[in-house]
């Protein structure tokens, strides 16, 4: 037992909490779809493992492994009469380990949202009883305090955090998910988030996952804290991505213990982290923050637009489920000459030709949209390619917007096409919309996870993987759909494909990409360059490949921008030049910064290869604009 309560600990001491749970029996070969908590009793020195890592790492708080531990969720696994006994069973392992350990370490009861993204029901209240249920069986355990986690709805926290104070007066952490920086997923600020949850009770108010230490941090800038409430926050490990067919995590320790001493700076109490994070993510915070005091925080002074809470319409998604399907394999003929004019096949072969990516709008306002495009193409951009909810946040619908600019401008659009959100039945009827509005060049991806996306209730679908996908796109190129039916009329697609260079084997990503062409596909977009070195180590590998290759560019913005990239985005790294030159700069100096170093690179990269794809950051149009005129010097 501590002979100091956390509560009196919290108030002259920063407390090291600890890392993932999940993600990490993840990596030891527990497969997705296990119950991870019903392995507080079928194997329970694997948990208590967890526990004495993290706590040898120099974690003073760790939690409970009951994330999903109530009777909602357990009743998925045939569980659900087994929730005071699992809750129990993980307090028990993590007692355990601090006894092993010999540490004065605190333990707090993981409890975390049922909600979890879906589409909300008319009335919480029915989970007041789940609540009720597993935090009576974690006081009853002899938990030092309750973290409520992972509440992507404020709403929902509240609820939970009522249940809560009507059981126990111990420390209660109030933990929120926001999709995006500063704002919950129902509508409210962070600012008036902390205010409301401080108001019911809640003693330590804070942000755990769905971000990293970047956004975060960000979010806390951009907030303010009631002067009585303490700070926690526990970072993801960057944003997730598939690395060999595994889901990994980018943000280094090294780059985690950086960004403790900016949250310290903030005020934050209490560090930790979530998805993706690891002993070493926790071992380098600890000693990041060996012997240093708190910090008292200030809170910024905001505009009134950001202390208000902004109510959302919201409306009923389905569920899309999967389907299984044989595929037909019929091997693609290649693109005609006929089917070329015009096309940025076409242009490539005969000059050097930009692409330029352009997000469509988060909201229902399309003239900033369009403005842009327009000064995109009046500075010699031979397409806008629009990408399809990318990073699975959702945008307004590419082929809509890529439709109206084509009818309307006359501008011509390159749809990227994702396999996360539609099964096959809506791919199909998908291209053949796309047909019809005569769209013809697309990019096949396979999309980021939904569950790593603003609506992480929504269902992954991906029936078809971008190999299957550029092949049965092609298909219908022969007149065939999907099923192997005959059409009454051959599409006429140009397919491109993506290519990332930053992997750890380059000779086995090159091999997929030649399967990819093998697929179908007609040209290649890779994800953006930063160094000279990348562009010819590109070249090398692909020079031998019959299609073309499109060298994406992405200008810098800031410093931090420079450290987000590089640190927490899957497929993009920095070189250390890179890195340097964007030190200390922000604003129009950092961005003019950004733009005189993707000319200097565009003066490299257009000695290897014709295509350029040029990726406008934060909308700022007129950055990728002036670059795709001074690529306009090469024709």
């Amino acid at each position: 037992m501590n002979s100091v309560k956390l509560r009196e600990y919290l108030q002259k001491n920063i407390v090291i909490g600890d890392g993932a749970m999940a993600t990490l029996l993840y990596q030891f070969g527990v497969p997705v779809g296990t119950c991870y908590e019903e392995l507080n009793i079928t194997h329970s020195a694997l948990i208590r493992s967890v526990h004495e890592s993290y706590i040898q790492a120099g974690a003073k708080l760790i939690e409970t492994n009951t994330f999903r531990v109530n009777r909602d969720i357990l009743s998925r696994f045939g569980l659900e009469q087994k929730v005071e006994e699992i809750n129990l069973a993980a307090v028990k392992v993590a007692q355990e380990a601090i006894a092993l350990a010999k540490s004065q370490t605190y333990i707090v009861g993981s409890i975390g949202s049922i909600l979890a993204g879906r589409v909300k029901a008319k009335s919480l209240q029915p989970y007041r009883s789940f609540y009720e249920e597993q935090a009576s069986a974690l006081l009853k355990g002899g938990v030092d305090g309750i973290m409520l986690e992972t509440f992507e709805d404020l709403e929902e926290l509240l609820l939970a955090l009522e249940v809560m104070r009507s059981l126990t007066d111990q420390p209660i952490f109030a933990h929120l998910a926001t999709p995006q920086v500063g704002r919950t997923r129902d509508g409210y600020t962070v600012t008036k988030a902390f205010e409301l949850l401080t108001k019911a009770g809640a003693e330590i108010v804070g942000l755990n996952c769905r971000l990293g230490p970047t956004e975060m941090l960000r979010t806390l800038e951009q907030a303010q804290v009631p002067e009585e409430a303490f700070l926690s926050i526990f970072p993801n490990a960057g944003r997730s991505g598939l690395v060999d067919g595994m889901l990994s995590f980018k943000s280094t320790p090294e780059y985690f213990a950086e960004y403790a001493l900016h949250l310290r700076e903030q005020g934050v109490r209490v560090i930790g982290g979530c998805c993706g994070t690891t002993p070493e993510h926790i071992r380098a915070i600890s000693e990041a923050l060996k012997a240093l005091s708190p910090v008292v925080r200030e809170n910024p002074t905001l505009k009134d637009s950001e202390q208000t809470h902004v109510q959302p319409e919201v409306k009923d998604r389905g569920i899309v489920h999967n389907m299984a399907q044989t595929l037909t394999e019929i091997l693609p003929k290649p693109v005609s000459q006929a089917a070329e004019q015009g096309t940025i096949l076409d242009r490539v072969r005969r000059k050097p030709t930009v692409i330029v990516e352009f997000d469509p709008p988060k909201g229902l306002d399309t003239e900033p949209f369009f403005k842009g495009c327009q000064t995109l193409s009046a500075s010699g951009a031979a397409a806008i390619t629009l990408a399809d909810n990318s990073l699975a946040n959702v945008r307004m619908s590419n082929l809509a917007i890529g439709a109206l600019l084509k009818e309307r401008y006359g501008i011509e659009p390159l749809i990227h096409v994702a396999c996360r959100d539609r099964n096959l039945i809506g791919q199909q009827s998908h291209l053949m919309g796309l047909h019809a509005l005569g769209i013809h060049q697309i990019l096949v991806i396979t999309g980021d996870p939904s569950r790593y996306g603003d609506l992480p209730g929504a269902s992954s679908v991906f029936d078809a993987n971008s190999f299957d996908l550029i092949r049965m796109t092609k298909q219908l190129n022969q007149g065939i759909s999907f099923s192997g039916e005959v059409l009454n009329q051959s599409a006429r697609f140009i397919v491109g494909t993506a290519f990332n260079p930053y992997v750890r084997n380059f000779d086995s990503a090159i091999k997929r990409l030649e399967k990819k062409i093998e697929a179908g596909a007609d040209f290649v977009m890779t994800q953006p360059i930063y160094d000279v070195e990348t562009l010819r180590v590109i070249y090398e590998g692909t020079k031998h490949l019959s299609i073309p290759i499109f060298i994406g560019v992405m200008p810098l913005t800031s410093q931090r921008n420079a450290e987000f990239l590089h640190n927490e985005v899957p497929g993009i790294s920095l070189s250390e030049e890179a890195l340097q030159r964007m030190r200390g700069l922000k604003g129009e100096m950092a961005r003019q910064q950004g733009i005189a170093m993707s000319k200097e690179l565009l003066d490299k990269a257009i000695q290897y290869f014709n295509g350029i794809y040029l990726i406008t950051p934060f909308n700022y149009y007129e950055m990728t604009a002036e670059l795709t005129e001074y690529i306009s010097k090469f024709s």
